[in-house]
């Protein structure tokens, strides 16, 4: 079905629970969930603003955080869902985690796979002196941040201007997924990906504003922080600073997974999660 412009996946009864994909990425992502949960939680899937299928961004368009967020919230508000259980993947956990700052009573838990929350450390593309800071507060995660920008996202772009899809599938691939992961991808998650290449996402500097740790430390609802233990090192250096700031969270780690550990080890995924919110009802 469609709400408000979105493509929306939906299936099950019981707990609400939002499944929020992140970049490259489309609601088909998480397939593999909607087949396992469907009998057990009243599960929605979307795909994102100008993500497949839904209308592309113009060219040179504005690719914000904040209007993801408020997407998330519409459609909450739309399904009437009072409040729900967010599950989000890298840019989807981001969008994940401001909606609960911002609207508190309609986030019941979160789950946050990886969030690349790089606005709690820098702007993007970052500045001399926010860099100068992070080094000196965490070198690791400034150097991370750096390989990732020179290595990854920022040939990406270039590869996209230029009309090289396989060239900024490439970068982004490998900078996010690791070699080895990037190289394991089916021939169908990697069509996902191409149809999921969005510049202005790489070169909007909306996409990833500064965030304010006092806020993210407001949020009280608990939270499931979830690393793939073959994820680049960027993602644990990332979480390490959310993990101190979320007051009421725990952190686990999914064994045999890269950056699309829900794909990697669904299994695993699955079993955490249902524990994490079998705890919390």
């Amino acid at each position: 079905m469609n709400v408000n412009g979105l493509q929306v996946s939906e299936c099950g009864r019981g707990q609400d629970v939002v499944l929020l994909h992140g970049s490259a990425s489309d609601h088909r992502t998480w397939q593999g969930q909607q087949d396992h949960w469907c009998d057990t939680y009243h599960l929605i899937a979307y795909s994102r603003r100008f993500h497949w299928p839904n209308e592309a961004i113009k060219p040179g368009g504005v690719y914000s955080l904040d209007q993801h967020v408020t997407d998330l919230q519409d459609l909450l508000v739309e399904l009437e869902l009072g409040s729900a259980t967010l599950v989000g993947h890298s840019y989807g956990a981001v969008v994940s985690l401001e909606l609960a700052a911002r609207r508190p009573e309609l986030v019941t838990r979160l789950v946050l796979a990886e969030p690349p929350a790089l606005g709690l450390f820098v702007g993007v593309p970052p500045t001399f002196l926010q860099l100068l800071k992070v080094t000196v507060r965490r070198p690791r995660t400034a150097l991370s941040i750096l390989k990732l920008g020179a290595t990854s996202m920022g040939p990406a772009a270039t590869a996209l201007e230029r009309g090289d899809e396989e060239e900024a599938m490439r970068r982004l691939g490998v900078g996010i997924l690791g070699e080895q992961a990037f190289g394991r991808l089916s021939e169908e998650r990697r069509a996902q990906v191409r149809d999921n290449l969005i510049l202005e996402e790489l070169r909007s500097a909306e996409a990833f504003p500064r965030m304010d740790p006092d806020t993210v430390a407001s949020i009280r609802c608990p939270t499931l922080l979830l690393e793939g233990e073959r994820s680049p090192r960027i993602f644990s250096h990332l979480m390490d600073y959310l993990q101190e700031l979320l007051p009421n969270r725990e952190r686990v780690k999914i064994p045999d997974a890269s950056h699309i550990l829900h794909e990697d080890n669904p299994a695993e995924f699955h079993r955490v999660i249902e524990s994490f919110l079998d705890v919390q009802t």
